[in-house]
This record gives C-alpha cells, structure tokens and sequence, in this order.
C-alpha cells in the first residue's frame, strides 16, 4: 500500500476523552514512538495526577489502527491572550513540561500516522486555534505532522524559537573533546575542580533506585529551596503540591521511563544535583541544584560534565537533553542543537482574528512574561 492510500485508510477509531488510555496500550505506544521524549508518558502524566497538577480540562486525542494505539497527545482548552482572552488548545503543560510533541508510532507508516492525528486534532478543536510552545520542530514526527497540517489547509506561525543544547554520544568521551568548539571551558573547569578538592573530597555518584535515590532527590529540594528559586518561592519544595509532585516523578516505578538521580558530593555531601528521566535512548536532565554558597566553583556544572563522561562510560543513553531554555549555561558544554519553538496553528476555517495578530499578541506576552522574571532573579 503506498503512502497516500494509506493516508486516504479510514482510522480504525480516535477519541478526544477525559479518560487516559490504557496503560500497556500506552507504554507501547511510547516504546514505538519516533523520538518520544518522557513529558507525555504514563509515567510523567500520572505523577502530575497524583500531585494533584493536572487540569480539569485534560482530555487525551487518540488515534488507534487495528486495536494498536499509534497517536497520543493529552491537551486542554484555555483562555489565552493570544485569542485576546478566547479559547484556544494547548498540550499539556506544567512548570516542568520541556517538551510537547505529541507521541506518534514510528515505521514505514509515520506519515499516516502523523495525518490521523492532525485529523482529530481538527476535530477536537472544533475550529479553535492551538497555542503550542517547546515543539521540537525537528524531531521525530514533528515534521510529518506540521507537514500534514500545512496540506489539509492550516495556517501556521512561529511565535518564537531557540535551539536547546542536547549532546548525541560518541564512540567515547576522547572522541566527544576531540575538536570540540569550548575546549577552553573544559579547561576552566579543571581548574575549578581543582579548587574545590582543595576544601574536602569531590566524589561523582549516580542513583537509580532505592534509599539512595530517595535521598538524592531529598538532596536537590534542600539545595533548590536554598537558592535563588526558594527566594523567589518557585522551588519545588516552596509548595506542597510541587514537592509532592517530586517525589512521584523522581520515583522508581515500572515501565518505559526509568529515572536517574546524579550528583557531586564534597566530604559526601551533594553540593550539586541532576535530576533526570530516562526513556527511549534519551536522558531528560529536567531538574539542576546546586550549593550557590559554592557558585565560584561552578560545582553545577562541574556535575554536568561529569554526567557527559558517564553517558560515555556507561552508555546510559545516546542522547542527553538539557531540557533549558534560550540562554543556558550548557550550550558551551554539549555540542549539538535541537530547534524548539512556539507555534501558533490554525485549522481550516472562519478565524476571528488572524493569525499575524495572535502572533503579535503571543509576542507581547513571552517578552511581558521575560521583563518580570529577570526582575524577579534580581530580587
């Protein structure tokens, strides 16, 4: 069967419902899926659940052939500016989303699958536009579906884009420094090493599982709480729905997504703390602490170059997602690029306002949104 009589296949069945899907059927679907990244996993959508972040509009489009689930995207509708305070849908988000692609099955049948999903995704909508940040445009099925939404007649415009740091693993670490663009800051932070084994013994140690796990985890709120987010009341511990948030997410659980916990002691005390979920080749290092007491050492990043030479050594992952936005420190640490944006699409039909002026108006809000947290890092 080609492509396009595939894509003219009538879908076995979609669905826009509160209820999620079925767990095997779900971790399946992640296990096929092209480039999934943890966001959208059972895992990671129960954890939010149970720390009680998750919308009361949450609804998940699904796309099924032959009894097989081969497209996911959880989504909520919201008032937003970008629709000057209309609805518009959006992916499901939290503070801790990094990613919103949806899941989309993998093989000869991407393409298909990618159309069905568009599909419902106009049906779920009923003509409203969708406001989709931290799209990795690139990645995975991405493209398949922007491609399909552009040929079904949507309208499509980027609000806003960046390129995150991510480091695709080498043969090993040797091979990762050769020829390196920043050879100059893995210098720097040697010299920093050297300073901080000066006040105590500096010890990488990774946990995955178990009491140790625990603690690590116990170890970051501690140091997040204690910077400059605690401050500013945004660290996870600051309230009881986030802290608890972090104990289901960073738990270990069955399935497709594991979780990884690494840090750098001094006399065996973390004075910095990755937090990763681990799923489908890729680490997603979505939560970084540090000591700032001990900010001129840069033990952070000291640790992230530390993680760099484990996925070498160790081979936890092929790829290591930093998971930041525009501006991070890691982008003079990890060698390649992702493209993540924020677009706004519009299904076909009879729009009140225009897509240039939702783009506009979503501007206005992201640099708005940008003003007020450099003003509040300043406090």
């Amino acid at each position: 069967m080609s492509r396009t009589d595939a894509a003219l296949r009538p879908v076995d069945r979609s669905g826009f419902d509160a209820a999620a899907p079925e767990a095997r059927a779900w971790d399946a679907l992640f296990e096929a899926a092209a480039q999934p990244h943890p966001h959208f996993s059972r895992h990671v959508l129960a954890a939010h659940g149970a720390a009680g972040l998750v919308p009361p509009g949450l609804r998940f489009i699904t796309v099924r052939r032959e009894d097989r689930l081969t497209a996911l995207l959880p989504c909520a509708p919201a008032r937003d500016l970008s629709g000057l305070g209309g609805r518009v849908m959006r992916p499901f988000l939290s503070p801790f989303v990094t990613a919103t692609a949806p899941l989309i099955a993998d093989g000869p049948e991407r393409a298909t699958h990618a159309h069905d999903l568009v599909v419902a995704l106009e049906a779920a909508s009923a003509g409203a536009a969708w406001r989709w940040p931290l799209l990795p445009t690139r990645e995975g099925a991405v493209p398949d579906m922007l491609s399909a939404m552009r040929a079904r007649g949507w309208g499509i415009g980027i609000v806003a884009a960046f390129d995150r740091p991510v480091m695709d693993r080498r043969p090993d670490h040797d091979a990762f420094l050769a020829d390196h663009p920043n050879r100059s800051r893995f210098k720097d932070l040697r010299r920093r090493a050297r300073r901080l084994s000066e006040a105590g013994s500096v010890a990488f140690t990774t946990a995955m599982s178990g009491a140790d796990l625990s603690r690590l985890v116990a170890a970051f709120l501690e140091l997040e709480r204690a910077g400059w987010k605690g401050q500013a009341g945004t660290a996870m511990a600051c309230r009881p729905e986030t802290e608890a948030l972090a104990g289901a997410l960073f738990a270990d659980q069955a399935g497709p997504v594991g979780v990884r916990a690494d840090a750098l002691t001094l006399d065996g005390r973390p004075v910095a703390v990755s937090l990763a979920l681990v799923g489908a080749g890729t680490a997603t290092l979505l939560k970084t602490a540090y000591d700032e007491a001990l900010r001129s050492h840069a033990p952070g990043l000291l640790m992230e170059a530390e993680i760099v030479r484990a996925c070498h050594e160790t081979g936890f992952a092929d790829r290591l997602d930093s998971a930041t936005l525009d501006g991070s420190a890691l982008e003079s640490l990890y060698r390649d690029r992702t493209a993540i944006a924020e677009i706004i699409a519009l299904p076909p039909g009879y729009h009140m306002l225009s897509l240039e002026r939702r783009l506009r108006l979503a501007r206005f809000e992201q640099e708005a949104r940008a003003v007020a947290k450099r003003a509040l890092r300043r406090r």
